[in-house]
């Protein structure tokens, strides 16, 4: 779209659309001055560095695109015409941006208005979707009618918000009919969800298998795929409200009484949201239309994990693979392809599943070299990462990997693996050291992620991370890890675990799974089928329930490595273990430290703060 520069843009209306908006536009290198009623917003925005004014007419005052993304016809009324309104403040030639989701009429009327002003003020119909984080993105969904002096003036802006934008001919108010068609399905695909996964729960159903199987199913919607989550977590934090939906799909009931049209489902749909609202849920997540459901059939659609017996699932599985022989794999990945495994470890735990493996805890080029020139199976880089905020250690994770590439190009035919060790129950900076190996090393074939780590009772079976607390297995996300101030986290499925952590960076979908399945019934040659199977940059779970498992992982993985597949692994300890082929030793006794056995004492180091350890401690004291 050929357009005009515009410096100075005001912007109405900082709700979640708005401020990813206005945010998004501040980044492209705009110069944006915001009005939004909720002053600790407006604080938000000017940390951006964003201006901010008190009312709309300030807004308006210098502005050469005006753009208004406010709730309703209502809103948008009073911040244009009501008291310190922004078109008394509009210098003549503004060209205003209705990003609104309003009537066709509210937007012809308005164009009428505008001009008998005698101003040659300018309105763009331009209804946008695509949700709160394609806003911030710009990447939005925009959908634009109005005169081609309009469109003209306002095209750069319109393009830096959108990723797809579609001119509709017929005048303002074309755009807004659009949107209005969109709304009907968007409000009926979201009414239709609820709908859905309360009839699974009524059936006795386990919710949250039921929409991973629709997933891959024809009755499959966008909508429903991003909203079903919300329910199965029971977490209506409001991203679009159910009094939006009761707005939208109204102005689609009085348009269609206009036109003499009939609409049956939506009007059904329409009717479910107001119940929604006139329950009180109003300004909940438009995804608490289930509520609806859940009230009048007493069914419960969430789908937490539930909490199992250790002894029952393990027995319930598959008999384990044979014995693999690792020694022979390890000694072909590590001799015979000079492959080395560094473990960069973020807390100084992540040694106690290897012995006689040497630990550098500084990381020059120089002992780097020195360490490639022994070829190693494995060495340790101690980072204590963990206790440093995200951007840091990811400063420091790239100058480990600057220094590593920079030792290995000095050691003729040496390559290497790098594992970022990290806690085995989900905390850490992930993704942000992922990303950090990336951005020096280069895109790897896929990342590796596999918590599994006995010892402590962690295991991960159909792709949900448990954490054993005596005979039972608890959901991760369920434990006091979880709620780690720095490190917490919801999920305890490994897929959603990772669109949470990288904020949908990587979509659940896109994440594939070994299963341990796979695993006790193919073996590592299926492993190694799997992994080179994968297209270029995927995230892989691995699933194990014991150290068998893991070895047969292992092997797999070092075939694909033999084959040239390049592997970032994100794991607890005993992934390290199993890949280097280290064979379990019996705790030290005091002899073996030359300490006479009638010697009394000792030191307990407790190196951690959740609940879990203080009952540990306090059972040793007694």
């Amino acid at each position: 779209m050929a357009s005009k520069a515009a410096k100075r843009i005001g912007f109405i209306g900082l709700g979640a659309m708005g401020f990813g908006m206005a945010s998004h536009l501040l980044k492209s290198g705009f110069s944006i001055t915001a009005y939004d009623v909720y002053k600790p917003t407006l604080a938000r925005f000017a940390a951006l560095g964003g201006l901010t004014k008190d009312s709309p007419e300030e807004v308006s005052r210098d502005a050469e695109i005006l753009i208004i993304m406010v709730a309703n016809e209502v809103q948008a009324e009073s911040v244009l015409y009501g008291n310190a309104g922004a078109v008394s403040g509009l210098p003549a030639g503004t060209s205003i941006i209705l990003s609104s989701t309003v009537s066709p009429g509210f937007v012809t009327q308005l164009k009428g208005r505008l001009e008998a002003e005698c101003r040659e003020i300018k309105l763009v119909d331009a209804p946008v979707s695509g949700g709160v984080k394609r806003a911030a993105d710009g990447t939005l969904t925009v959908i634009v009618s109005g005169t081609d002096e309009a469109l003209h003036c306002t095209g750069r802006v319109l393009s830096a918000l959108s990723e797809k934008l579609y001119l509709i001919k017929g005048g303002c108010g074309a755009a807004s009919s659009v949107k209005m068609v969109n709304q009907l399905l968007a409000g009926v695909h979201i009414a239709s969800a609820a709908e859905a996964m309360a009839f699974g729960a009524r059936l006795n159903l386990r919710t949250r298998r039921v929409f991973e199987i629709i997933q891959h199913a024809r009755g499959y919607s966008w909508m429903f795929g991003n909203r079903v989550p919300h329910m199965l977590d029971n977490d209506y934090t409001p991203l679009s409200a159910v009094d939006i939906f009761v707005k939208d799909l109204g102005i689609v009931s009085r348009e269609s009484s206009n036109l003499r049209i009939p609409l049956h489902v939506s009007s059904v749909a329409h009717q479910l949201f107001v119940s929604g609202s006139a329950s009180g849920w109003g300004r909940y997540d438009d995804s608490a239309v289930v509520k609806v459901y859940e009230t009048l059939s007493g069914v419960k659609v969430e789908g937490r994990p539930p909490m199992l017996n250790k002894e029952d699932v393990l027995r319930s599985l598959p008999v384990e693979w044979p014995e693999v022989p690792m020694d022979d794999l390890v000694s072909s990945a590590s001799h015979d392809s000079k492959k080395v495994l560094v473990v960069l470890d973020d807390d100084p735990t992540g040694t106690q599943t290897v012995h006689d493996i040497e630990v550098l805890t500084e990381w020059p080029v120089e002992a780097l070299t020195e360490q490639f020139l022994k070829l190693p199976t494995c060495f340790f880089i101690l980072t204590n990462s963990r206790s440093m905020i995200a951007n840091k250690a990811a400063l420091l994770v790239k100058d480990i990997c600057r220094n590593l590439e920079a030792a290995a190009k000095t050691v003729p035919g040496i390559s290497y693996t790098v594992v970022l060790r990290g806690d085995s129950t989900l905390r850490g900076h992930f993704p942000e050291e992922a990303d950090a190996v990336v951005s020096v090393l280069g895109d790897m074939d896929a990342w590796i992620i596999c918590p599994f780590f006995l010892q402590g009772g962690r295991y991960t079976i159909d792709d949900i991370h448990y954490v054993a607390d005596s005979e039972r297995l608890i959901p991760a996300g369920e434990t006091e890890f979880a709620k780690d101030a720095a490190f917490g986290y919801t999920s305890s499925n490994l897929k959603q675990w990772v669109e949470e952590k990288t904020k949908g960076g990587i979509l659940e979908n896109q994440v594939s799974t070994i299963s341990i399945s796979l695993l006790r019934k193919e073996g590592p040659d299926a492993v190694c089928q799997l992994l080179c199977s994968l297209e270029k940059g995927s995230v892989c779970i691995v699933n194990a329930a014991s150290e068998r498992d893991m070895n047969v992982f292992a092997a797999g993985m070092i075939q694909a490595e033999l084959q040239g597949k390049r592997f970032l692994c994100r794991t607890a300890a005993s992934f390290v273990s199993a890949r280097i082929g280290i064979k379990p030793k019996p705790p030290i006794r005091p002899n073996d430290l030359g300490l006479k056995r009638n010697l009394a004492g000792g030191l307990i180091v407790v190196g951690s703060y959740v609940p879990k350890t203080t009952k540990q401690v306090s059972l040793v004291m007694l």
